[in-house]
């Protein structure tokens, strides 16, 4: 399809509507969860893309954001925790946040954690929809993968879009751990994989061809004589999101 990208947005926002953004949330935590279920003991053990986490440390993050979203008063306390620990540390607050998330969940038995993240699930669908138009709206600056790269993002972009996509990429995060293939549909991963090529094309905002192979694939341009790229849909949203190298186009970072 064609696409006309217009210029890079000074605050970035969520392009989906607020049910189909809550819609895909459901799936996406339902999926995860299910993917959980599915390990072997071994499994959780396995190395990730994420250095220094396991396939259970990975679960104990995911489940701690899926909290952090379905309570304010939990996302408070977590970010009073993690921005303490920041300003100690020196280190992102994502970082601080992202540990402690794992680091609150140790205790539980993988059978344990994987009945939490069925739990949580609904309850943090139930969190994100709950926000008013009106927080949605209201902006805060991110500090950027590094720390030092801030942006400035509406809410409405955290809650209808990043908060999908982490469990969504560290679900492919797995499947890359286990050799195995990650299960995708053009009707959920399609959606969320073609958000991504929106929001990567108007971040370089320069002209391209673009060809994702795979079940939530598909095919996108915009001006003439861009950049032609073609690669597999999944391996696209890695390398966007830091977990692999790329060159030209392909070297404009996307958020997970």
């Amino acid at each position: 399809m064609s696409m006309q990208v217009a210029e890079r947005p000074t605050v970035h926002d969520s392009r989906f509507d607020h049910e189909t953004a809550m819609a895909l949330a459901a799936e996406e935590y339902s999926r995860f969860a299910e993917v959980l279920a599915g390990l072997a003991e071994e499994d959780w053990r396995a190395p990730t893309s994420c250095p220094g986490w396991t396939i259970r440390d990975m679960a104990g993050h995911t489940l701690g954001m899926a909290e952090f979203a379905a309570s304010l008063p939990e996302m408070a306390r977590q970010l009073a925790r993690a921005g303490r620990a920041a300003k100690r540390s020196g280190r992102p607050q994502i970082d601080e946040l992202t540990g402690l998330q794992v680091r609150k969940h140790e205790h539980l038995g993988t059978s344990e954690l994987v009945e939490a993240v069925r739990r949580i699930g609904p309850k943090a669908v139930a969190g994100r929809r709950r926000r008013p138009a009106l927080l949605r709206a209201m902006t805060f600056a991110d500090s950027g993968p590094d720390g030092a790269s801030p942006e400035r993002w509406k809410i409405g972009f955290l809650t209808d879009t990043i908060l999908t996509r982490d469990p969504w990429m560290h679900r492919s995060d797995i499947a890359l751990a286990l050799g195995r293939p990650m299960e995708l549909t053009p009707e959920h991963d399609g959606l969320i994989v073609a958000d991504v090529v929106a929001e990567w094309a108007l971040r370089h905002g320069r002209p391209f061809d673009l060809t994702l192979t795979g079940p939530a694939g598909g095919h996108w341009s915009s001006g003439a004589a861009g950049e032609s790229i073609s690669l597999d849909a999944e391996e696209f949203c890695r390398i966007l999101s830091g977990r692999g190298s790329g060159t030209g186009l392909m070297t404009t970072f996307v958020p997970f």
